[in-house]
């Protein structure tokens, strides 16, 4: 097996929202604003070569909306999906299996594209697709709050492909569990992996930045935010009583992450890169 950090782009989101009631003097120490209030934010896919199979965890915000739409999430910097594969050694073709921790737009965008009709196809042609069941439910049934994250042209098109496959509990056929949460979205997927003696989970949302690590730190973006607290605390401590390395898809500037007890609570130890850690 060998892991990939795919950068998929980065991005800008509120820092108030990202924070939700802790204040904006606590919360800057760790996730600097910008003058429109916005945190630096990454899309960042991993990518597991296991054999014959290349497995995409998430895949970033994609490029099918209007620059309108972008221009309210302050894209920055120079990668992209397809750019950051091919530096991999791969294509778009090669992979295998895309595993969506959830269907929220900066999770799910770059799986399916416009073509040059104009019509919406997978980015992934030779790959299956896996959601949750329930959440898949939940995503193309929307409740008022999320429905602006949840789009149609991002999900309708996988099943509409025939290559979405759902999950009903917390075991994959790909080689990995995943740990369920339902606080930000329900029936998130966090995958955890077995790799080189280490044992390493995609935070997705549950921890979005090192900055998030403090329990009461959670998103005003959560549907269940004291189901979050709840749920934060407990995988905290099995992360650390379990020397887990977190893998950060949102923390634009921490890639890999171990975790140490303090007298505040569970806090950063030390950050790497995935090639840095295991090299």
């Amino acid at each position: 097996m060998k892991l990939y950090a795919i950068e998929t782009g980065h991005f800008k989101l509120d820092g108030g929202a990202m924070f939700g009631v802790v204040p904006k003097p606590l919360w800057e120490r760790t996730n600097p604003a910008d003058e429109n209030n916005r945190i630096d934010m990454a899309a960042r896919s991993l990518l597991i070569e296991d054999g014959n199979r290349l497995i995409l965890i998430d895949t970033g915000l994609g490029n099918k909306q209007s620059d309108k739409f972008f221009s309210h999430y302050a894209l920055w910097g120079g990668h992209s999906l397809s750019s950051s594969l091919k530096k991999a050694g791969f294509h778009s073709d090669d992979i295998t299996d895309v595993v969506f921790t959830h269907l929220h737009f900066d999770h799910c965008g770059g799986a399916i594209v416009r073509n040059e009709k104009g019509f919406y196809e997978p980015a992934f042609k030779n790959a299956r697709f896996w959601s949750h069941k329930d959440h898949w439910q939940w995503a193309t049934e929307p409740n008022v709050r999320e429905k602006a994250s949840f789009f149609p042209e991002n999900i309708l098109p996988l099943e509409e492909s025939g290559q979405l496959n759902l999950l009903d509990s917390d075991k994959t056929p790909l080689g990995f569990d995943v740990l369920l949460m339902d606080g930000h979205t329900e029936k998130q997927m966090l995958p955890r992996i077995e790799y080189k003696g280490k044992t390493i989970v995609f935070a997705a949302d549950l921890i979005p930045t090192v900055g998030h690590l403090p329990v009461p730190y959670v998103m005003g973006y959560d549907t269940r935010p004291l189901l979050s607290l709840k749920e934060k605390a407990s995988f905290l401590e099995e992360a650390v009583e379990n020397d887990y390395l977190l893998f950060m898809e949102h923390d634009a500037h921490n890639e890999l992450i171990s975790l140490k007890n303090t007298d505040k609570g569970v806090r950063l130890e030390e950050s790497f890169t995935l090639d840095s850690y295991f090299h």
